[in-house]
């Protein structure tokens, strides 16, 4: 497994090794062991999510203030733009966001730490996307961070308006955003 480190060092883009030939291709998803060995990181996952979504749909920026969630996404059929916003107060890179582009085809996995806001951007006319989570989910915990925060400054590559679930057109922004210490 490759390792790279994105803007935000936290934040950490992993190759799986793929086995390929003419009958296809093998690939672990994730091995404890090699996540560690890669990574440096003793996580544990205890949740598994699968979302389908459509072209220029939204979802995000998403996370539990009790029960943060670290999340190791995938995308395992189309391509998504995604990206972790640091909340944590204590950081460097509080407020500061990185991003990019998975697919099925790259089948590249970003490690989005807890005490960071997530979400994603669909760029295929379809995609699929499957994470592993540190936290069970919370709903009562569950916040959003209002994804066109001009403080923020994401570069959403969008053309036109995303389609979003009322709970992100009502995002918080970051001013006045719970976050973490």
């Amino acid at each position: 497994m490759k390792v790279e480190h994105s803007a935000i060092a936290d934040v950490l883009l992993l190759e799986p090794k793929v086995f390929s030939d003419a009958r296809g291709f093998f690939l672990e998803n994730y091995n404890k062991r090699a996540f560690r060995q890669a990574t440096g990181l003793e996580v544990e996952f205890v949740q598994d999510n699968h979302s389908r979504s459509s072209k220029n749909v939204l979802r995000g920026l998403h996370y539990q203030l009790h029960q943060p969630q670290g999340k190791l996404v995938r995308a395992t059929a189309g391509e998504i733009w995604d990206v972790a916003v640091d909340l944590r107060r204590s950081s460097k890179s509080f407020g500061r966001w990185t991003a990019t582009t998975l697919s099925a085809e790259s089948r590249r996995m970003l490690w989005v730490p807890a005490g960071f806001a997530h979400g994603f951007l669909v760029l295929s006319e379809h995609a699929e996307v499957q994470y592993k989570t540190t936290d069970y989910y919370a709903p009562e915990h569950e916040r959003t961070l209002l994804w066109n925060d001009p403080a923020l400054a994401i570069s959403w590559p969008l053309a036109g308006e995303p389609v979003l679930a009322d709970k992100d057109r009502r995002g918080t922004p970051l001013a006045s955003a719970e976050t973490f210490e």
